[in-house]
């Protein structure tokens, strides 16, 4: 007989925003092959942390250092040149690397109450839209090697229609308003693996759209554009 569910992996989606307040969203897989997305504060994890070296003092290394598995979790300075969401971008980033370290650990730790409690969904996790006035600010995609570091280009795309199913209000990416009715179709010119996809409107307005709220439509001729985008992170708000 099957124990209970446990997460094998998790990734760092976006930073999410709301006046001084930050989380951070992860994607979650189950031992059971579902998903669930989950929104955590730096307390949470820095919380969860205590939690793991207490109960885990070998693997901690808290005994003999040779013994620790449990990987550290660093923070960044307060004062860092790029501003509060500089900063929390940068701790999005450390998080990755700390929950990636954290799922491969030890095979009881992965599959602890304290791990499985920690990336179950709350209800706040489970509501369909975020709190309003809420700013998603997406990593910027990983550029390849040959490109410049500072700016990532899509050449000769071609997108594909897609309906939405209801509205939504964001800005584009020269952070002008950008608002969508039910039924509107937009064109898809990129599919990031985080669940936001680069879109474009009949007034040629491209802004990052969540996956969830688009459905396929007839297949339409599709057309090519030459975009960039700079390597800063990627924002849309919750009206």
């Amino acid at each position: 007989m099957a124990g209970p569910r446990h997460p094998v992996s998790a990734h760092a989606v976006a930073l999410v925003q709301m006046e001084r307040l930050q989380t951070f969203a992860f994607s979650v897989r189950w031992s059971d092959n579902s998903d669930s997305s989950v929104r955590r504060s730096w307390d949470e994890f820095r919380q969860l942390q205590k939690i793991l070296k207490k109960t885990f003092p070998v693997e901690a290394g808290l005994l003999r250092r040779s013994e620790r598995v449990l990987p550290k979790l660093p923070d960044v300075p307060l004062l860092t040149r790029r501003g509060h969401t500089g900063r929390g971008l940068v701790r999005l980033q450390l998080l990755d690397t700390y929950v990636q370290a954290l799922l491969a650990a030890s095979e009881h730790v992965l599959r602890s109450s304290a791990l499985n409690d920690f990336f179950a969904p709350s209800p706040l996790d489970l509501k369909p839209m975020l709190p309003p006035g809420s700013l998603v600010i997406l990593p910027t995609p990983e550029e390849p090697l040959s490109q410049p570091a500072s700016s990532l280009a899509i050449h000769n795309l071609e997108a594909q229609s897609m309906r939405c199913l209801q509205p939504f209000h964001t800005h584009d990416t020269r952070d002008r308003p950008f608002h969508t009715q039910a039924q509107e179709i937009l064109d898809v010119l990129l599919r990031h693996p985080s669940g936001w996809w680069l879109v474009e409107n009949k007034d040629q307005q491209t802004a990052w759209f969540p996956a969830p709220y688009l459905e396929e439509v007839a297949q339409g001729q599709g057309q090519e554009s030459g975009l960039a985008f700079q390597g800063s992170g990627m924002s849309s708000s919750i009206a």
